[in-house]
């Protein structure tokens, strides 16, 4: 449960909604409660048979009574008929002020809870952009996102129907004991020692509930995963013949998830009539008690005042129904903010240096000295890695899968940092440098070209809104992407689809190649960036990335040797460790690793 009031943090700038929602529900409540409290004097003055007096002792509701008889016979001139209309107008205003109220509380309630729950989103959308990459290959993609967007749901709509209950109902239930009390301090007791054996039943079944939310959004999770999966291979689905399989354990997990969230809302169904039907038998049994006395003569009330205190009573069943129905809400609401809480609390192992370095421009160029790193704390992946790459020149990395190219890629962007060694540029430590700085020098060109559902335009200029579109074409001529896009429907407005779909794999990487030059970047990481590719496509891709290498300081990864032959120099790895290092023609005639690596791809 403290998980959810964490969640209201978030609200906290716009708190002064709440306040003028508690004020204009104290408002809503006074005018109601005044507009019922005026039906017993009513009653009394016009079937009333005792000859009124004013007793100077009296107190409380009895003195209330009184003199607003009295009041009633001053203006009225002792005539029933005046007093009647009086007291019906009368009702009738103050119920359109208590509306007027209630829909003023309603309104600023509002913005209230939608801020909270755009603030919210915010924050997670931007907790997740800060995580390590590490947690995007342990987590399901498609948990995160049913934590981004069902339990945001299923929090937002706990708010909703929780704030107003949660403000108004205790307020509302107070205000009416304070009058029963006044009334009969002996008839409320007993309330006030059956409503606590209420609320431990509510509560019993609360947290009862909480248990199976919490569970239904983690199978909702689990589905969201398979069928973020089932969307991503779909291809590979239909050409295996699987999409029964698939379906069967997409069936399966929905139907754990159904079985759970029948429980869960039985449990949330339960409240509206077991908190009604508690509370009518408590207003039972205050009805017997207390007619009991009135019958009797033992009371302190008379059948006016009881019936008004019945009335009173009555008042406080509805409140305590929204509340209990609220709190139910609250408790599955509840179970969605754990899991919500679970990504904010991520500890940021990637931690900007306190003063940061500043780098507009890298000036001598890359070192990586001395370097390990692991992943997991059982098997390192990178032992002892030390090699320069001098301003302007490029060094390739080649070795088999697994050897560590890639991961040296991420950790001179750092995407991972190093945990022996150091990785510098000029001379720093690229963990004393600023990220934004230390990125906004790389370029990125991966094996799998990332493009987004957008226009061919807007991915190349990728966010970059000064750019004109004349230099998005010179770009495109430069990766030579420019011939097959005009030909396209809309040229560079045209929408290629999820990531790139209407494209062929030689097109998506063009584009991104002339992302990559639009943004002119001294460092270029190329990251397997032709091995996808058929030949036709291959020779284009590496035209491109000719032009964009020139002058540029480059860290390569190649899978066809062929393609960094010219490389000023080559780094052969294997089991995370440098074996090799020289020109192609001094690795070659090394006859070492390298070579054997060339001659099994020219056999191919």
């Amino acid at each position: 449960m403290k998980n959810f009031f964490r969640m209201l943090r978030y609200a906290r700038p716009y708190r002064y909604l709440a306040y003028l929602n508690i004020l204009f529900n104290f408002f809503s409540i006074v005018f109601g409660l005044f507009s019922m409290t005026m039906l017993m004097p009513f009653l009394n003055y016009l079937f009333g048979t005792a000859e009124l007096v004013r007793d100077p002792e009296a107190t409380g509701i009895q003195a209330w009574n009184t003199e607003f008889i009295f009041f009633l016979k001053d203006i009225t001139g002792d005539d029933p008929g005046k007093a009647l209309l009086l007291v019906c107008l009368a009702v009738v205003v103050f119920t359109i002020l208590k509306n007027v109220f209630r829909y003023l509380a309603l309104y600023v309630l509002v913005p209230y809870r939608n801020y909270t729950v755009r603030d919210l989103r915010n924050a997670v959308y931007k907790k997740v952009m800060r995580l390590q990459l590490s947690y995007f290959t342990e987590e399901k993609k498609g948990d995160t996102i049913s934590r981004m967007s069902n339990d945001i749901t299923e929090v937002e709509f706990a708010i909703m129907t929780s704030l107003e209950a949660m403000f108004k109902g205790p307020f509302q239930i107070l205000v009416t004991l304070v009058l029963l009390i006044i009334m009969s301090w002996k008839l409320t007791l007993i309330i006030l020692v059956l409503l606590p054996l209420n609320g431990f039943i509510i509560s019993r079944i609360g947290k009862k509930l909480k248990k199976n939310a919490s569970r239904a959004q983690g199978r909702l999770g689990l589905l969201m995963s398979l069928f973020e999966e089932s969307l991503s291979g779909i291809r590979i689905i239909k050409g295996f013949g699987k999409e029964a399989y698939f379906f069967r354990k997409f069936s399966t997990e929905n139907k754990h998830l159904t079985t759970i969230n029948v429980k869960v809302n039985h449990s949330r169904d339960l409240s509206s009539p077991l908190s009604e039907t508690m509370g009518i038998t408590t207003l039972s049994m205050v009805l017997f008690i207390g007619g009991r006395m009135v019958q009797t003569g033992t009371g302190i009330m008379d059948p006016t005042a009881f019936i008004l205190f019945i009335l009173l009573f009555a008042q406080v069943i509805d409140p305590a129904k929204s509340f209990a129905t609220a709190f139910y809400n609250v408790q599955k609401g509840a179970a969605s903010a754990d899991r919500i809480e679970e990504i904010l609390r991520i500890p940021e192992t990637l931690k900007e240096a306190e003063n940061p370095l500043t780098l507009s421009a890298i000036r001598s160029g890359i070192e990586f000295k001395n370097v390990g790193f692991q992943y997991t704390p059982d098997k390192k992946t990178l032992t002892d890695i030390s090699f320069s790459i001098p301003l302007g020149k490029t060094v390739a990395l080649v070795g088999a899968s697994g050897s560590g190219k890639s991961t040296l890629a991420d950790l001179l962007a750092r995407f991972y940092d190093v945990n022996e060694g150091h990785v510098l540029i000029d001379g720093m430590d690229i963990r004393d440098i600023k990220v934004k700085d230390l990125r906004g020098l790389m370029g990125l060109v991966t094996q799998e070209s990332i493009l987004f559902n957008d226009s061919v335009f807007n991915n190349i200029a990728f966010g970059n809104h000064e750019v004109s579109y004349e230099q998005i074409v010179e770009a495109a001529k430069a990766a030579n992407a420019h011939e097959f896009i005009v030909h396209m429907d809309k040229g560079y407005y045209t929408n290629i689809g999820d990531r790139g779909g209407k494209l062929s794999g030689g097109q998506r990487q063009r584009i991104a190649i002339a992302r990559a030059i639009l943004k002119n970047p001294q460092i270029l990481i190329l990251d397997e960036a032709t091995s996808a590719l058929d030949t036709s496509s291959e020779r284009l891709v590496q035209e491109a990335l000719n032009t964009l290498m020139k002058n540029r300081t480059s860290l390569v990864i190649a899978h066809r040797l062929s393609t960094i032959q010219n490389a000023d120099l080559i780094i052969v790895m294997e089991n995370g460790r440098i074996v090799e290092r020289g020109s192609h023609q001094e690795l070659y005639a090394h006859k070492g690793l390298y070579r054997n690596l060339l001659e099994m791809q020219q056999m191919v």
